[in-house]
């Protein structure tokens, strides 16, 4: 069972040129579901019915596993044992009168405009690092760069004298952003002071780096978030994607269209980008309880 595994998921890299983090989610769901077969001595992947799944996703809710987090355990499943079938090594597909979960409504946690002023204003820009990790929270605002695009943006994707930004998204779809100026000064003030001295003589193709000349990691500028909202006294959950919600729902707030958002985002259906409306009508109650003198 293990090996039928181990080739699903060698599959995905080689035909389905799956990225790491979609490898290390789909390894997660269905180990999880192996672990749990081996505990019933469910002894190969043939011998799983509907019921055998149903009473997995059975326990996993008693466990306390989050809603949309037994959605993705679905889908895996389902398509493992697509997988399954057209290899033949299984006669009936079990997860073919399983029914996805509805996907709960997460609002996401979005900074207002002064939480958002005290975020950028944290870093020291007097220091070396300061200036960059400016430059980032500057750039993550701007733009509504995905942090797994902000890190692997290069040098040649910089458009500046034209105030914009060229960023490869998910399932390789490129698109042109626009950048304002203040983010452009604070970006512009890095790659001109800091980044040579980073670099020490060598060459990147990265834009930004660590503290050693190499590329930064999702984790460094996760880590860079969560202090520096800290820091800011900000309550709120910070996510990785905290500036990317507030750029989009800031958008709305002012008057952009919900298509406009979608293209700036880089969603390729809109319905993702609708999550953003409930967030812009929430602050369109809250501004009309505060303001209107019947509310």
């Amino acid at each position: 069972m293990n090996e039928q595994l181990e080739n699903y998921l060698h599959y995905l890299v080689v035909e389905r040129g799956l990225s790491d983090n979609s490898i290390k989610s789909y390894r997660q769901d269905l180990t999880q579901f192996a672990t749990y077969l081996a505990d019933q001595q469910v002894s190969s992947w043939a011998a799983v019915d509907q019921f055998t799944v149903l009473s997995y996703l059975e326990q996993e809710k008693q466990g306390g596993k989050a809603r949309n987090s037994v959605i993705h355990s679905v889908s895996s499943l389902r398509k493992f044992f697509q997988y399954l079938m057209r290899l033949q090594v299984i006669p009936v597909d079990p997860m073919q009168k399983i029914a996805t979960p509805k996907r709960g409504t997460h609002l996401p946690s979005v900074l207002t405009e002064q939480e958002t002023d005290r975020l950028l204003a944290v870093p020291p820009v007097n220091r070396k690092l300061g200036k960059r990790d400016r430059a980032i929270l500057e750039v993550l605002y701007a733009t509504g760069l995905r942090v797994s695009e902000l890190v692997n943006l290069k040098l040649q994707d910089l458009h500046l004298e034209m105030n914009l930004i060229q960023t490869l998204g998910k399932g390789d779809k490129e698109r042109i952003v626009p950048i304002d100026a203040v983010a452009i000064h604070w970006l512009t003030t890095y790659l001109e002071t800091v980044r040579p001295e980073l670099l020490k003589q060598r060459r990147s193709p990265y834009v930004f780096l660590n503290a050693h000349g190499g590329q930064l990691s999702r984790q460094s500028v996760w880590k860079l978030l969560k202090q520096t909202a800290a820091q800011a006294g900000i309550q709120k959950n910070i996510t990785p994607h905290t500036l990317r919600h507030t750029f989009a729902t800031r958008l709305l707030e002012h008057g952009a269209d919900l298509r406009t958002v979608q293209e700036l985002l880089g969603h390729a259906d809109l319905s993702t980008t609708q999550i953003y409306t409930h967030v812009s009508h929430e602050h369109l109650t809250s501004e009309y309880q505060k303001y209107h003198p019947r509310a």
